[in-house]
């Protein structure tokens, strides 16, 4: 079996730019990626825009055209894939990988199609893929979505969203836009700060105005099949109406994953142990890079801020290894 110089877990935009960097410097590498190419962004809203612009979401200093001064979604499947194909990116995709362990200086990396062995592996798995759940009765139920696409299948329905964030809001605006009568349950007592701040004056006029209703220092306690039963903030408990709930309440890393290749998890926010200059986790040749390093926070990493990650990581590796 032939023995990588790097093995990079995720396809995303960080792993992509990991991958250019280690072919940049004639090092071996794979990517395994359990979906598409950059499929976290594939997952999201069909009609997303990202807060960046495009110059900050390029990779390896490859040009990413917009014709609109935040790129949207698509613009963004086509960067990244187009970049993929045209670079020849060695990735193996709808593959997943389930465990990473360490025999003296290799890692063995068994997945669900095969196994690697390799000197260094990064994990940059992102954080998309966890639901971070509301633990309540009927979450489970079929009208409770976790993941929002597009707004049509809610048009003239009773909405609830949950949450106040950039997903929540667009959620709320797009299918209020659309016909349905959408009420929103928020933990906290405003609108979300990081709401993009060209859409945030938008969800507070509507709610404003009563087109959007509102409950703030509110939580759902239930769900039923036609209602929603929730808390609102004097302590009352209240139950409306209700064909769908959207609960846009954030995302987790897979940490358990993480715990099992050995990665250290600190504080309540379980953030991942890593050395800040070179990425390397607790464990020798194993580095994190991207949105995975912040844990329950993140909020803290995003393409635009780590994109560096590749070339710190890869020039630690060459620093221990050095390359002709």
């Amino acid at each position: 079996m032939e023995i990588l110089d790097i093995l990079i877990i995720g396809g995303g935009p960080i792993g992509l730019n990991c991958a250019l960097e280690a072919k940049k410097n004639n090092l071996t590498y794979l990517i395994i990626e359990k979906g598409t190419i950059v499929n976290s962004l594939y997952h999201y809203p069909l009609y997303m825009r990202f807060f960046s612009t495009a110059e900050k979401l390029e990779i390896d200093g490859i040009p990413f055209i917009s014709t609109a001064p935040k790129p949207g979604r698509q613009e963004a499947l086509e960067y990244y894939q187009g970049i993929t194909r045209h670079r020849e990116v060695n990735i193996n995709l709808y593959e997943k990988v389930l465990k990473v362990s360490k025999t003296e200086d290799v890692f063995d990396i068994k997945t669900s199609k095969s196994a690697y062995q390799a000197k260094n592996v990064v994990i940059s798995t992102g954080f998309y893929d966890i639901p971070n759940l509301m633990n309540i009765p009927g979450e489970s139920l079929s009208k409770v979505k976790h993941y929002y696409t597009e707004p049509y299948p809610y048009a003239k329905q009773k909405v609830v969203v949950v949450g106040s964030s950039n997903s929540a809001v667009d959620a709320a605006l797009e299918t209020y836009r659309k016909g349905a009568d959408v009420t929103m349950i928020i933990r906290h007592a405003e609108i979300s700060k990081s709401v993009k701040y060209w859409v945030k004056p938008d969800i507070e006029n509507r709610v404003a105005e009563g087109s959007i209703k509102a409950h703030f220092n509110a939580e759902i306690v239930e769900i039923k099949e036609n209602s929603v039963i929730f808390k609102d903030e004097n302590g009352q408990i209240n139950e409306i109406d209700n064909d769908f709930v959207l609960a846009l309440t954030g995302y987790l890393p897979d940490f358990d994953f993480l715990r099992n290749s050995g990665i250290e998890l600190q504080g309540d926010c379980l953030n991942p142990l890593y050395h800040p200059e070179t990425m390397e986790t607790n464990v020798p040749d194993l580095y994190l890079a991207g949105v995975v390093c912040g844990g329950k926070d993140t909020h803290l990493w995003f393409i635009e801020n780590s994109r560096v990650h590749a070339e710190m990581i890869v020039g630690n590796i060459l620093l221990r290894e050095p390359r002709a």
